[in-house]
């Protein structure tokens, strides 16, 4: 832009230059400039508006309109241009690269307007499809759940708490525990779009425009289903943007999640899958290595995002009413928030795509007979003992079993009747793995038919979001 970059939006009021060092510090321009697509369409938007309200001729709105279509194909083909400009902001950039090409006809777009509105608007236009294109990666992730889990059905496996072993699972139950958070991730960027679905444009700096703007033919025009209602709250809103965050920390969270479980089932103690070639590292120095890093560091990058969300909130807990320059700081936070958001959804998905189960292992894991002790006490309720007995009675038969070296599948009859009248000969139906799935037959349960069901519903959600992230 040479020499009109000198030439500030808003110099007339002073004698004297921004020192150096402050333009430096108060441009925003090296990270805003994601938003030219957006400020290119607002400018569009706002010359049709200015000429249904009189203010351009039907000839000036068209060369503005060709002079603006100019401005981003030299834009797209020359990152150069982007690359050493001097801008203070995006809304700078645009302008004065409009008024190089069209002179004071240039000047005029900016009549009834303020970069509080624009960039207010603009940043909503950014959330929206920041929110979608996740919304996406996300899907493509559930997707690899919803695969996964239809390969592996009917797989069992350990199901833990405290990380101890507690009751037997189906491989798939546990895969669909997961895809129900990712599930609830894309609702939540689903509602964070349509928290930024309303257009603040038209709303000023603060008190509405002089000018008779259509402000809801402004927001059709930019895609928005409604308008802002009141302009002072307008431009300094940003709780659709912590919004938007929330979801991304979120989101960052159940990705932690799956990935400290990847991280646990890939070690040798578990053993129960293999890690992709594709998504793993290997040691400098120890060459048997094979490293969860993808798992790692979607884990490890949870915190950049939480520390976004908190970054936010804390720039505009105390601000007075209307626009501060405080709020010049939600663009980088939700920006590398989405970013790193985005990139870990990505790879989690294919890295839980490529990833191969160990059924045999599974399954020897899930034999442990330590699993059933909840059926045996189910068994003596079935028996007419209370529940609060039947537990403690179980507690003292898995005491006695360890302390005569054995399982309590491997109890005679005769000695578990020494800790209770009720146990008879079927309860060896009880102690098999096979039973104690089959008995968890309710909606959600890991009894297979329950699973199946789960997978199909979820496949029917899928399909949905997939169509309408």
């Amino acid at each position: 832009m040479s020499g009109s970059e000198g030439r500030k939006m808003w110099g007339g009021r002073f004698e004297r230059p921004p020192d150096a060092s402050f333009y430096q510090f108060e441009r925003s321009w090296q990270f805003d400039r994601r938003l030219l697509p957006q400020e290119l369409a607002l400018d569009r938007a706002w010359a049709r508006a200015l000429t249904a309200a009189g203010i351009l001729s039907a000839d000036e709105c068209q060369e503005i309109l060709r002079a603006l279509d100019s401005i981003e194909s030299h834009a797209k083909s020359d990152p150069h241009w982007l690359d050493t400009s001097e801008a203070e902001d995006v809304h700078h950039f645009a302008e004065m690269a409009l008024i190089e090409k069209l002179g004071p006809l240039g000047a005029k777009l900016h009549t009834g307007r303020s970069r509080n509105e624009m960039v207010a608007t603009e940043f909503r236009m950014y959330v929206k499809e920041a929110a979608r294109e996740t919304g996406r990666a996300v899907a493509s992730l559930m997707r690899a759940v919803s695969s996964q889990a239809q390969s592996n059905l009917g797989i069992p496996m350990p199901g833990t708490t405290h990380l101890q072993h507690a009751q037997p699972l189906l491989l798939s139950h546990w895969l669909l525990a997961h895809g129900e958070a990712f599930a609830r991730d894309a609702a939540r960027l689903a509602s964070a779009a349509r928290a930024a679905d309303v257009c603040p444009l038209g709303s000023g700096a603060l008190a509405g425009c002089a000018f008779p703007v259509d402000r809801a033919a402004l927001a059709g025009d930019l895609g928005f289903s409604r308008i802002t209602k009141n302009s002072l709250d307008a431009v300094s809103d940003r709780d659709f943007a912590l919004e938007m965050l929330f979801a991304l920390a979120t989101l960052a969270m159940h990705l932690s999640r799956l990935a400290e479980d990847m991280i646990l089932f890939a070690s040798p103690e578990f053993g129960f899958l293999e890690l992709a070639d594709e998504y793993s590292t290997g040691s400098s120095l120890m060459p048997q290595k094979k490293n969860p890093d993808a798992w790692e560091l979607i884990r490890g990058k949870s915190g950049r995002i939480y520390a976004s969300l908190v970054w936010l909130l804390t720039a505009v807990k105390g601000l007075p009413s209307g626009y501060q320059r405080d709020l010049q700081e939600d663009k980088e936070a939700l920006f590398s928030a989405h970013d790193q958001a985005l990139e870990a959804s990505r790879v989690a998905a294919g890295a839980l795509a490529a990833t191969r189960f160990r059924p045999s292992r599974l399954l020897e894991a899930a034999q442990d007979p330590a699993l059933v002790a909840t059926e045996v006490a189910d068994y003596l309720v079935a028996q007419g003992v209370p529940f609060r007995q039947a537990h403690e009675i179980v507690g003292k038969v898995l005491r006695a079993a360890e302390q005569e070296g054995k399982s309590i599948r491997q109890m005679p009859l005769e000695r578990l009747k020494e800790f209770s009248p009720a146990f008879g000969s079927e309860l060896s139906t009880v102690l098999t793995l096979e039973s104690a799935l089959a008995r968890r037959s309710t909606a959600g349960g890991t009894a297979p038919g329950a699973v199946r069901a789960a997978l199909a519903d979820f496949n029917t959600r899928l399909a949905q979001l997939e169509e309408n992230p």
